[in-house]
């Protein structure tokens, strides 16, 4: 309950950084020339903090699941990005700026909160923990592909520099909170490093909302001259939450998934990882407000979708069959 209450406190400092960023941009631009040098910082320290959420002991157990996480993988880096495609493409195909930050918004499945949510719906939880690392590894690594395949052409920009930006902004600080949390573990008393652990969760937020505050203050022109796309984005994100439903509803009862991983399917399947994309986004492609304009907003929108796929799931609970996994799907991740 308490990280599903920290989500949606997420939500609110992120509309507070989008207030007071658009209240500096237009009464104060002093202020937004100033908050423009804290981008670079913030973005290191948002996606370190992310990195260094991440725990790697539960990777080993994967071998004894491979074939949930074969459906998984399928669904989140074969299939969605396909549907992703086609809903940028339907709403945004003659704007490329917003319609690569929609896509970059589809693309990526979450490896935080998705847990919490998975727990409350009763989903299996600690084969979720084993998911989080496949996902976040697989979705760095395929980053470069995806813009190549589906927005090198539409949008012009140069894919070959993406690798460097990716090994400077994001490889480098992987490897760097990855050694980090695995020393820390190994040094610490088990609760001193859960506080730690619990500390960089509750920065999360708050660094998002910062990061958020200087794109807007900065940039706060340009995002109003296209204030009008913004319902498309509603519309484009609304449509896709839509479409990732179906697509874990099918997968779950054509693999004849028990509940608890028919729920894990659909949650890891909806929400999107939105803040590593964000601070990704900021750093590969620089100055382009639009873009990061569209995964805020799918961001401001995926929890309430999320609280609402729950109910949707608890309502199916008694309809999918319910063996006991391997893995008890009330057991507490290796995560935070």
């Amino acid at each position: 309950m308490h990280r599903l209450l920290s989500n949606f406190g997420t939500t609110l400092l992120i509309l507070f950084g989008i207030a007071f960023g658009a209240w500096f941009g237009r009464y104060s631009p002093s202020t937004a020339a100033t908050t423009a040098g804290f981008v670079d910082p913030l973005i290191i320290a948002l996606v370190s903090i992310l990195f260094f959420e991440v725990s790697f002991g539960k990777l080993p157990e994967a071998r004894s699941h491979l074939r949930f996480l074969l459906i998984a993988w399928v669904a989140n880096f074969i299939l969605i990005p396909l549907i992703g495609w086609g809903i940028a493409s339907l709403f945004f195909s003659g704007k490329p700026l917003l319609y690569i930050g929609l896509l970059i918004y589809f693309i990526a499945p979450c490896t935080d909160w998705f847990l919490g949510f998975t727990r409350l719906a009763k989903g299996n939880t600690a084969l979720g923990a084993v998911l989080l690392p496949i996902n976040l590894i697989t979705q760095l690594l395929l980053f470069p592909v995806y813009l190549w395949l589906f927005a090198g052409k539409e949008t012009g920009i140069d894919i070959a520099g993406i690798g460097q930006t990716l090994w400077q902004w994001f490889l480098m600080p992987f490897i760097g909170a990855v050694l980090a949390h695995q020393i820390l573990k190994r040094v610490l008393p088990e609760n001193v490093f859960g506080k730690i652990l619990r500390l960089a969760n509750g920065l999360v937020p708050f660094v998002i909302a910062a990061l958020v505050t200087c794109i807007f203050s900065g940039n706060i022109s340009i995002i109003l001259e296209n204030i009008s796309a913004f319902l498309m984005i509603l519309a484009a994100v609304f449509l896709f939450f839509i479409a990732t439903f179906f697509l874990g509803d099918f997968l779950s009862r054509c693999f004849k998934l028990a509940y608890p991983e028919h729920a894990l399917l659909s949650m890891t399947t909806a929400a999107r990882n939105a803040p590593l994309m964000l601070g990704l986004t900021t750093a590969v492609f620089p100055d382009q407000p639009l873009i990061y304009a569209a995964l805020i907003i799918g961001m401001l929108v995926e929890f309430p979708h999320l609280t609402a796929l729950k109910h949707l799931l608890l309502r199916q609970y008694s309809v999918f069959p319910s063996p006991v996994p391997k893995f008890e799907s009330t057991a507490t991740p290796n995560h935070p």
